[in-house]
């Protein structure tokens, strides 16, 4: 994994300074720590930073290839799992390969194909293409953006971006957050709307988009969604292609030069995950390195919920030991838990989910003490159908995202003036109902099937968006590159279409997986409830992030404390609260959040219009 940046201008070749580009890819070092490179092109430079997973000698970037004399310069973040078959077959058609890695296939993929090279990749990817013979720009982002994309405009010039502290180093853009920006982030944090970040005039391209950037100017499509078939197979089949699929995207995503390993937790997904990855290596003679997270205090102070019905750390060993794995137990503190919650806004560049980012960024840090690669089990549930918006009608129906369980939880602990909550209400509602709207549905789906479809399609698109950039911030900024199976696009087109009755089988939500892994994994796994990433249950965490919470509030002249109101925040203190956001904020996180928040503001120097 890596990071790339790039300054292009086709009418002014006078704003294209290596200076600045070389500027902007060092704030994300952390991203690729192995290794950096630059390329000075007539109307682009480009600059990119290293991590060394496959190819560690061939795969430098910026990279060339030219075919019938014309030159093509690639700059690419990701990691392609049908590399070797891609190579095969355009090897037959004339490319000339001088390297292993797969950023070559991915650069000759686009000389062979053009713009529809994006739909012969399987994997996870943001790149961009210096086509020097059309003189202009070809870019992509995968299907379920796992790999992230920025970019901005400066006069004539495009910045492109893996991270918007890079587009913010550019001298041109300004750290803006205007109404649209403010909303998200009360409403919405840490989801965003798709093409949009909280900064005015930064931008995203959405997962499944590519663009191209000419004299002409930029223009982008989506070249990928999910598509509405009618489905033949039986439940049996279902059941069958269902594992095959999950076996050959494991079995791809385990190629790597450098050590690799599973994060464990001993729920359904990532154990469903380590049971394939480990049945593939016993067959070569090896043995697989498991982790799983913990909290220092929690076995003293869990509380069951219908939300976290019990603890991982028993589910995780047990789940290790009928693996036969190598596995890690890595333990956390309260004081580091909340003592990195600045560090992981730094890695995501605005307040995410508090300690639930940090965490995350903890635990990383600590593998890669000894692994640098690492599969992980998100996007199972919005895949499967995990979540009780799924099977809850009345949640999706709703004009509001449906995971938000008190929209007005964090809004209302600002200035009214400011935040001006109603509108705001009114504005993400509007925007929601446009979203239903545009998903593929078949006229003979149930209402069962079109509510799953829905559900589906929101999850992926905004839930599961805001899980993979976290993963991808927090593993980054450790230089940890995370791979997730489950975001297969073979996996979530096939099911996509498996009628509800089969994926809901008995009133149990995942049924389809639990049944294609039974040969997998033992029973007191497959039928595990959902329980979702662990958090501190430990007391002292919530006295941490409430001192830090009344150090920023005592502060003068702060912009945190000339938007808040301190009366409000000060009465949410004093009384429990009820959980704000998903499953797993509660009243320590939204403290948590509210310090992020306060960081933010000054470190950036956010300037709200």
């Amino acid at each position: 994994m890596c990071s790339i940046c790039a300054i292009a201008d086709f009418k002014s070749n006078e704003n294209l300074n290596p200076g600045v580009l070389t500027f902007m890819g060092k704030t994300m070092k952390h991203r690729g720590p192995d290794e950096s490179g630059l390329f000075l092109g007539r109307n682009v430079i480009m600059h990119h930073n290293r991590l060394s997973v496959v190819d560690i000698r061939g795969g430098k970037q910026p990279m060339s290839a030219e075919r019938d004399g014309k030159k093509y310069t690639i700059i690419y973040n990701g990691e392609i799992y049908n590399a070797p078959q891609l190579r095969a077959e355009m090897a037959e058609l004339g490319a000339e390969f001088v390297t292993k890695c797969d950023t070559e296939a991915v650069l000759w993929s686009y000389i062979i194909w053009g713009e529809d090279c994006v739909n012969r990749l399987n994997g996870i990817f943001a790149f961009a293409i210096y086509d020097e013979s059309r003189n202009r720009l070809f870019m992509a982002r995968d299907r379920f953006g796992v790999k992230p994309f920025f970019y901005a405009y400066a006069g004539s010039s495009l910045l492109i971006a893996s991270e918007i502290k890079a587009i913010l180093a550019h001298p041109a853009i300004k750290p803006k957050v205007d109404k649209s920006g403010l909303w998200q982030l009360l409403f919405l944090s840490p989801v965003t709307f798709n093409s949009t970040t909280v900064f005015r005039d930064i931008y995203e391209l959405a997962p499944g988009e590519r663009a191209v950037f000419d004299y002409r100017g930029f223009k982008k499509e989506k070249y990928w969604s999910l598509e509405a078939k009618p489905f033949e197979d039986s439940r049996e089949e279902a059941i069958y292609k269902t594992k095959e699929l999950l076996k050959d995207a494991v079995s791809r995503q385990l190629v790597s030069d450098v050590p690799l390993c599973e994060f464990l937790s001993g729920g359904l997904d990532s154990s469903a995950i380590a049971a394939i990855a480990s049945k593939e290596k016993r067959e070569k003679g090896e043995k697989t390195d498991t982790y799983s997270f913990e909290y220092e205090g929690n076995k003293e102070n869990f509380k069951s919920s219908l939300f976290q019905p019990q603890g991982d750390d028993a589910y995780a060993e047990g789940a290790a030991q009928y693996l036969d794995t190598n596995h890690t137990v890595l333990t956390m503190s309260s004081y580091m838990l909340s003592k990195l919650l600045c560090d992981a806004v730094d890695a995501r560049d605005f307040p995410g989910q508090a300690d639930i980012d940090s965490s995350l960024l903890y635990y990383c840090r600590r593998v890669k003490n000894s692994h640098t690669v690492a599969l992980s089990g998100e996007c199972s549930d919005e895949i499967f159908g995990g979540y009780p918006w799924f099977y809850r009608p009345e949640m999706t129906e709703r004009d509001f995202f449906p995971w938000i369980h008190n929209p007005y939880a964090r809004i209302n602990l600002f200035k009214e003036e400011l935040a001006a909550p109603n509108e705001g209400y009114s504005y993400i509602c509007e925007k929601y109902r446009a979203e239903k709207s545009e998903y593929s549905v078949l006229d003979s789906d149930s209402l069962t099937m079109k509510n799953a479809r829905i559900a589906t399609n929101l999850s992926v698109r905004y839930f599961m968006t805001s899980l993979l950039e976290r993963k991808d911030r927090m593993s980054m900024a450790s230089g940890v590159e995370v791979r997730v199976p489950f975001a297969d696009h073979r996996i979530a087109e096939y099911v996509y279409n498996v009628p509800w009755e089969i994926k809901f089988e008995g009133n149990v939500e995942k049924a389809l997986l639990r049944n294609a892994m039974e040969d997998f994994l033992p029973s007191y796994i497959i039928h595990r409830k959902k329980s979702p990433y662990p958090k501190s249950h430990n007391p002292e965490y919530e006295k941490n992030v409430t001192e830090m919470l009344n150090t920023e509030l005592a502060r003068k002249n702060s912009l945190f404390c000339e938007i808040i109101d301190q009366g409000k925040v000060r009465a949410m203190l004093e009384h429990e609260s009820q959980t704000w956001f998903g499953q797993l904020m509660a009243k320590p996180q939204l403290i948590a959040w509210l310090v992020q928040m306060a960081y933010w503001l000054e470190k950036y120097n956010i300037v709200l219009v």
